[in-house]
């Protein structure tokens, strides 16, 4: 089992560190090979998708991917920011379908910005097609100065677009990921306004007439960002497109107490994966050892059932994690009243010794 691990910028080597903790405490052998991307890759060698990286992330079983970015890289031209690698991945990859889950644990219910009668419990898992509409459509561009700033642009443009065969295969996969759950889904649109989302509301619905056995709806995607704060435990599987799903993935992660809490995977067609937490790099808080490395460790987990048929182990990363909680340990996003505040490291180290005891 080849695993490409690409820390980034920011908080990411931190909180990959305390996945690869983890994943050596299992009683499994990974060949692991770490490659430099986004910022960190820019300044060693000009670039935040070296070619050297995209090849080992292409000849790996699987990517465990840190995070991007520092507001030292904005006026780079855009094409050289570090938010590039990520974008990069996902095409040369493949990666069409970022599955999101936003789980509310039971030990975190008080965390959440909502009453807790509303995410107890809590379990929604969110599909975001990767690949396609405004992110990605073409022709795609601005209307800038030769240097690539704004400056004297009278123009800016983003076009969005969707072809059938990626709405069908993002389509297929919430239904499949659907009947192993509540067999619910519900997809997200602006089909009133974008005749985008038309095609989209369209093509799903066709593609339902092969799952009769799983519930469809469908809903404005104003509507369901009001919904995921009103009534979050009334969906179950939401699929969406790459700009929406990137917006609403974010609200649900606020509803489970924390971003720091949520993992996320990234799929081609055969299964083969990138894994990362749904937050970012967070570079006011990088080097301070506070950050939390929890959904980077959730993450592993999710690579590990995914793409690495390693499901056994999966849970038992699953189970430590809500052992640590348990104990009452909370990195400073999640901390409150009565529970102990400890550093990312601490956090790691926790995990580590639940799946010890686990024998």
């Amino acid at each position: 089992m080849k695993i490409a691990i690409l820390p980034g910028d920011g908080i990411g080597p931190e909180i990959v560190g305390e996945a690869r903790k983890a994943l050596a405490a299992l009683d499994l052998r990974f060949e692991i090979e770490q490659a430099a991307v986004g910022g960190a890759a820019y300044e060693a060698n000009g670039h935040p998708l070296p070619q050297a990286t995209l090849a080992l992330a292409r000849s790996a079983d699987a990517v465990l991917f840190g995070a991007v970015g520092d507001w030292k890289y904005d006026k780079l031209e855009r094409a050289l920011r570090p938010e590039q690698a990520i974008l990069g991945l996902r095409k040369h990859l493949q990666l069409f379908a970022n599955f999101r889950p936003a789980i509310c644990y039971e030990q975190l219910t008080a965390a959440s910005s909502l009453k807790p009668e509303l995410v107890a419990g809590l379990d929604i898992l969110i599909i975001r097609e990767l690949t396609g509409d405004i992110y990605f459509g073409q022709p795609r561009g601005r209307r800038t100065s030769p240097d690539g700033a704004f400056a004297g642009a009278e123009e800016a443009f983003d076009t969005m677009r969707y072809a059938r065969p990626e709405i069908e295969r993002i389509a297929h996969v919430a239904f499949q990921a659907a009947r192993k759950r509540s067999r619910r889904v519900t997809s997200v649109d602006k089909a009133n306004v974008l005749e985008t989302f038309q095609f989209w509301k369209d093509v799903v619905t066709d593609v339902h007439a092969q799952y009769p056995d799983v519930a469809l709806d469908h809903m404005y995607v104003d509507n369901a960002a009001m919904q995921l704060v009103k009534a979050p435990k009334s969906f179950d599987v939401i699929v969406t497109g790459n700009m929406f799903g990137d917006i609403l993935s974010d609200e649900a992660a606020m509803l489970t107490g924390s971003i720091g809490m949520l993992p996320s995977a990234s799929l081609d067609a055969s299964g083969k994966g990138l894994y990362e937490p749904s937050h970012g790099s967070a570079p006011d808080i990088a080097g301070q050892g506070v950050a939390n490395p929890l959904a980077t460790i959730l993450s592993a987990a999710m690579m590990l059932r995914y793409s690495l048929n390693q499901a056994a182990a999966a849970d038992r990363i699953e189970a430590a994690v809500k052992d640590v909680l348990g104990q009452g340990l909370r990195t400073a996003d999640i901390h409150s009243a009565g529970t102990t505040k400890v550093g990312t490291g601490a956090m790691g180290d926790a995990v580590v010794a639940a799946l010890k005891r686990q024998g």
